[in-house]
């Protein structure tokens, strides 16, 4: 008796499509899915920057999300799927923030060195991404390719876009105008990470450094054009 009044009273309950995803609008459910995405990239990103990627596990990478550890072999079939993830996260947001800075009207060369500052201070804050992927890289043919791809191609365009509106590039070859824009990402490696990480210079100085050798890099290309 009392089973049959419980299955009644069960049966008998309002169905909530909330409580079940198959019923979330396709909108939401991307949403709930890039969420736990990201939340899983930036737990790995923290683990393998604390404890390095071959000791830490997808179980914990999962708890410190807050998802299931099945979502990771789900999204980016394990863990070794997740370091290309981080380096497209980085670079799309990187792309983001350097297409909405504030672009610079009076010259190239503070265009230049404004980028370069920039770059740097960027590489400096996600210096513990630099750390886990540098050390991967050289040991992982296919993370280094992502990365070629994503810097040399992707962000150099980007770059270029912003360089070529100073009629100084106006004359300067293709090649010569591409390894300008190179060269603020080298600029960013060395000065942003190289020094104040590995040699452990002020990350101040750093950037002063920086700042005098893009504006002298920048002038020997005039002087090279008035020759």
């Amino acid at each position: 008796m009392l089973s049959g009044v419980n299955s009644n009273h069960l049966a008998s309950q309002p169905h909530h499509p909330s409580r079940d995803k198959s019923f979330l609008p396709p909108s939401r459910r991307k949403r709930d899915r890039a969420g736990k995405q990201k939340a899983l990239i930036q737990a790995a990103l923290r683990l393998f920057a604390t404890k390095g990627y071959e000791a830490t596990t997808t179980r914990e990478i999962a708890a410190a999300a807050g998802c299931a550890e099945g979502l990771i072999h789900r999204y980016f079939k394990g863990k070794a799927g997740l370091l290309p993830a981080l380096v497209e996260c980085r670079i799309s947001e990187e792309l983001t923030e350097l297409r909405h800075l504030p672009r610079s009207a009076v010259g190239l060369e503070e265009e230049f060195i404004q980028l370069v500052d920039w770059e740097i201070d960027y590489l400096w804050k996600n210096r513990d991404f630099l750390r886990v992927f540098i050390s991967r890289a050289l040991v992982d043919p296919t993370l280094a390719s992502v990365m070629n791809q994503a810097v040399l191609s992707s962000r150099i365009k980007v770059v270029i876009e912003r360089l070529k509106r100073h009629r100084q590039c106006a004359s300067l070859p293709k090649s010569d105008l591409e390894l300008l824009a190179q060269s603020v990402g080298m600029f960013g490696l060395v000065f942003g990470f190289m020094r104040p990480m590995v040699l452990g210079q002020n990350p101040a100085v750093a950037r002063k450094t920086a700042a005098v050798l893009a504006g002298t890099l920048v002038r020997g290309l005039h002087y090279a054009q008035t020759d």
